[in-house]
């Protein structure tokens, strides 16, 4: 049928038998069966005759729309098929934990979906140990993680560094003091992030490291949440400096607060994955892509510099 209905499309278009023929390279008795077979298998009619001239029959009108619908698809499916005959179809699974979505894989999806649209970009998210069991797996083709992971059969390539900072509300006391050091946290207010995230267990080494006993008024793992909270709260938090976009910092009233000491919380964001030999096209050309972005952007920092 669907043959007949590419055919029947043309002599809509053509608004003849005569000059579709020509088109399909079909001789008009050829032509006419098929129109016949379509009409015998639908058990309509498509055209009203009128000499030599075809008019649709409103269920006529039905059927060319849905034989369009039917060309689009075939032709998206050709393409497709082309694609992958050629190694051009980009299909990724990416593994990342859940604040490295929140925070570096936004922008990078971005930046590679401009030069590849038609890629498809499938994610699992988990925490660091569960994306590196994911990438030795291959249930990943490659992971994103905030930390250096340094295990046999596993390739690590550095993309940035990363401490955290102190955010508070713009109207917070320590907001006016010029220089606010690690001591300052004793007593106060905060948000942590929940146990057995990564960054709890960061900030869990740093207060006890310097003796540090903050007052938790809240656990959460999403950094969203405590952000729109801290406000609310009118209490402080310690997020990575790569999340605090000054726009979404003003847009909730916030600030950052550069403490020295906080440089100790330096963590390494990192793209992992397993053989180079066993990756496909489309995961070589992610990690390579990622790999020119990050460069650039590490040069155009110093540059600022």
């Amino acid at each position: 049928m669907f043959e007949e209905l590419d055919v029947f499309a043309v002599v809509v278009e053509q608004s003849s038998i005569n000059q579709a023929s020509k088109l399909l390279n079909l001789s008009q008795p050829a032509l006419s069966r098929k129109i016949a077979k379509l009409e015998d298998q639908l058990g309509l009619q498509l055209f009203n005759r009128r000499g030599k001239r075809l008019e649709l029959t409103s269920i006529g009108q039905i059927v060319y729309t849905f034989a369009l619908e039917q060309r689009q698809q075939q032709i998206k499916f050709l393409q497709t098929l082309a694609h992958y005959r050629e190694g051009d179809q980009i299909s990724i699974n990416l593994g990342a934990s859940l604040t490295t979505l929140q925070t570096t894989l936004p922008p990078l999806v971005n930046a590679f979906m401009e030069r590849h649209p038609a890629a498809e970009i499938k994610l699992i998210t988990g925490k660091t140990h569960e994306i590196v069991s994911y990438v030795r797996d291959k249930r990943v083709d490659v992971g994103i993680v905030a930390s250096s992971i340094n295990q046999p059969g596993l390739n690590c390539i550095p993309l940035f560094d990363d401490h955290l900072e102190l955010v508070i509300p713009s109207s917070h006391p320590l907001a006016e003091i010029e220089d606010v050091g690690i001591e300052q946290l004793q007593g106060l207010p905060m948000i942590i992030f929940s146990t057995g995230t990564w960054y709890r267990k960061l900030t869990d080494d740093l207060f006890h490291r310097w003796g540090i006993m903050p007052d938790i008024r809240m656990e959460i793992d999403s950094f969203e949440a405590i952000v729109r909270l801290i406000p609310t709260c009118k209490a402080a938090a310690l997020l990575p400096k790569s999340y605090l976009r000054p726009q979404l910092l003003s847009d909730n009233g916030l600030v950052d607060i550069h403490i020295p000491a906080l440089i100790e919380t330096r963590r390494t964001t990192s793209l992992i994955y397993g053989q180079a030999s066993e990756l496909s096209k489309a995961a070589s050309r992610w990690i390579e892509e990622t790999e020119i972005l990050f460069r650039k952007l590490e040069e155009d920092k110093s540059k600022k510099n």
